[in-house]
């Protein structure tokens, strides 16, 4: 896929906004930054035209803006009354992430995007509201926010999944789920968070990865590709279960570091919730995991070629999901 010299000035304005909201010193100049990232966002996801990216950058823009409008308008309430400006705040935070309650827009608009673009919305596009959200912990009442709508997010990401074969889908409500590990974390300390983000984000890139090679939508496309090789038949499956947080791949390493710290601070029921969501997010990656471990079969492999044509960069991005095989006993000392 070709993208136009003009793609590069809208990811360059995309980072200069999440940049410019993170360091902004007031909630007015956070509201820039998160309106230049918004309008630079737009034209990256209808540079195909189509109804479908049409409308995921229409569905996009107005859940975006109606966000943006709740924030400028309790910035200025700050003054008279933080207690109330606060909680709106961030709840106008959590709708910009697409995290429970406010979720109900996260997986359509993705279903509309290209995988790149569904890359961006899974990574950059939550960085600058999960700074901001860490900078709301300032009284008990955003905090039982955060952790009911952790608790929500598990809950609706693990059930969420269920019933799909669309891949996005799937990713999208993969996405959900760990917001909840995401949104727990910030209410620990910033590294735990940035540690889990980081991770979260090199193994999803690495699966959106696979997918983007193998230009599938749904679990019928990826099974059906001529495309398929020994390494991918292997390499699938696996990142999908680092994803899930299966040990001792590399997705349960921020997982145990996060069920250590929510251990040392009391948060069982918390915790209890979001290694249930688990349980079940790891049932609809078996769903895609099981055929192509079928496919390993000698009677079931006649389409499978021996030699990998894969580009670096998915095979960096497909050892990174074994760095927990490799070398696990640091990180479960930390």
């Amino acid at each position: 896929m070709v993208f136009p010299v003009s793609s590069m000035f809208f990811l360059f304005s995309l980072f200069l906004g999440s940049l410019l909201s993170i360091s902004s010193s007031s909630w007015f100049g956070a509201w820039i930054g998160l309106e230049l990232n918004l309008l630079s966002f737009i034209p990256l996801i209808a540079i195909k035209m189509n109804p479908y990216t049409s409308e995921a950058a229409l569905k996009y823009f107005l859940t975006q803006a109606l966000a943006s409008t709740l924030i400028i308008m309790s910035s200025c309430l700050f003054l008279f009354t933080p207690n109330l400006s606060s909680p709106l705040i961030l709840m106008a935070l959590l709708l910009k992430l697409g995290a429970a309650p406010f979720h109900l827009w996260f997986p359509q608009v993705m279903e509309g995007l290209m995988w790149p673009q569904a890359v961006l919305l899974l990574s950059i596009q939550k960085l600058a509201p999960m700074i901001l959200i860490s900078y709301l912990l300032i009284s008990p009442t955003t905090t039982q926010i955060i952790i009911l709508s952790a608790i929500l997010s598990a809950v609706v990401g693990g059930l969420g999944g269920l019933n799909t074969t669309k891949l996005r889908k799937i990713m999208a409500f993969s996405s959900i789920n760990h917001m909840a590990w995401l949104l727990t974390a910030i209410c620990i300390n910033d590294t735990a968070w940035t540690m889990y983000f980081l991770f979260y984000v090199s193994i999803s890139t690495s699966v959106i990865i696979f997918f983007f090679f193998f230009q599938a939508t749904t679990i019928s496309d990826l099974l059906a590709s001529n495309r398929l090789t020994l390494f991918s038949t292997l390499m699938i499956p696996l990142s999908l279960l680092s994803l899930g947080g299966l040990p001792p791949l590399t997705g349960f390493i921020p997982k145990w570091l996060m069920i250590q710290f929510m251990l040392s601070t009391n948060m069982i029921i918390p915790l209890f919730f979001l290694l249930s969501s688990t349980l079940v997010t790891l049932y609809f990656y078996l769903r895609i995991t099981i055929p192509f471990i079928l496919f390993l079969s000698p009677s079931l492999s006649f389409n499978i070629k021996l030699l990998p044509k894969h580009t670096p960069l998915l095979l960096l991005f497909t050892l990174f999901n074994f760095l927990g095989l490799m070398i696990p006993l640091p990180f479960t000392l930390f």
